[in-house]
């Protein structure tokens, strides 16, 4: 699976997914310059890279705020039709992310449960170690990695 383009959130405090598995908005909004991802279902291969994660508001506009690291994030079956209306979410390990806004992920996370693999929604979020969620894919397709 592809996302060819990662946005930053719009309206701070949105959420993603459903039940136990429901991710939270950062509190403001994020611009993404660039930045995209991939995850092979079948072999838990996963990479991210996004360029510009930086806020678009507030008096530390232009800057990531202190935000030194992030992660990736599978929100596997969104509306929780498999697990009794909970998402399950994968996250990667923490990767650093520059003054720039820049941060660069590329692992293998291992058997992926069954909520990422039988389920078409799925959704990928760049959030904080914290958990709050910055940016997310796009242009969603599918591909062999």
């Amino acid at each position: 699976m592809e996302w060819r383009q990662l946005v930053g959130i719009i309206s701070p405090g949105n959420t993603v997914g459903s039940g136990t598995g429901k991710v939270t908005g950062g509190g403001a909004p994020w611009f993404v310059s660039n930045g995209s991802a991939e995850a092979n279902l079948t072999t838990g291969d996963i990479r991210f890279s996004v360029d510009g994660l930086v806020l678009a508001g507030g008096n530390s506009v232009g800057t990531p705020d202190g935000v030194t690291s992030v992660k990736g994030t599978l929100v596997c079956d969104t509306t929780g039709v498999l697990n009794s209306g909970n998402s399950t979410l994968v996250d990667t390990p923490l990767a650093t992310l520059s003054a720039q806004g820049n941060a660069r992920f590329k692992g293998n996370l291992g058997a992926l449960p069954l909520a990422c693999t039988s389920q078409p929604s799925i959704a990928f979020l760049i959030r904080t170690g914290g958990g709050a969620w910055l940016a997310s894919g796009i242009l969603r397709g599918f591909l062999s990695l």
